[in-house]
């Protein structure tokens, strides 16, 4: 039982079984809807990011959840706003201490809304340090050469390929480079 209501409207982390996010979400939304409850539960929302993944060699935009399993509910924290959130289906809990809900931080939220509202997605480039790869396009098309750094916000691998004898580093775009 939650022993101190707060009538401000605050950010909650409730857990749900991963993979259920979108579906607890909707879940809520609905719930509160339907039970006229707009005014106490005010937004839920699952934090996505945009990342760059490259596939067959195409670079593709997707929306990844930033925190498995987590939802964040924003409410007016009375006892009937708690107990819709806390008995939806695949909602394990509230984050908090013992059996009280902790509500987020102004800080941890403003970082989160500003992760998810970044413009510029973030490239996924699934290469290591020290992998041999082949360069498939440019210049040095046909060349091997061995990973030296990764450059996740750019896209960016810097390859060192062997020339007349020496290693020389190669700045290359992800998508020019594949697996030995």
């Amino acid at each position: 039982m939650v022993k101190r209501y707060d009538a401000t409207k605050q950010w909650y982390a409730i857990h749900t079984y991963s993979g259920y996010e979108e579906k607890v979400a909707e879940s809520i939304r609905q719930r509160s809807e339907s039970l006229d409850m707009k005014d106490k539960i005010i937004q839920v929302l699952v934090p996505k990011e945009k990342m760059i993944e490259v596939k067959n060699g195409k670079r593709k935009v997707v929306e990844k959840r930033i925190f498995q399993g987590y939802v964040l509910v924003q409410i007016k924290m009375t006892e009937d706003a708690w107990y819709i959130v806390r008995n939806t289906p695949s909602v394990t809990g509230f984050v908090g201490s013992g059996t009280e809900p902790t509500p987020i931080s102004t800080d941890e939220i403003e970082k989160i809304m500003k992760r998810m509202g970044r413009d510029e997605p973030k490239h996924k480039i699934d290469y290591k340090i020290g992998e041999v790869v082949s360069i498939t396009d440019g210049p040095f098309k046909g060349f091997d050469g061995s990973i030296n750094e990764v450059d996740q916000t750019k896209g960016k691998l810097k390859v060192l390929v062997n020339m007349f004898g020496r290693e020389t580093p190669v700045e290359l775009d992800s998508l020019q480079v594949k697996r030995v």
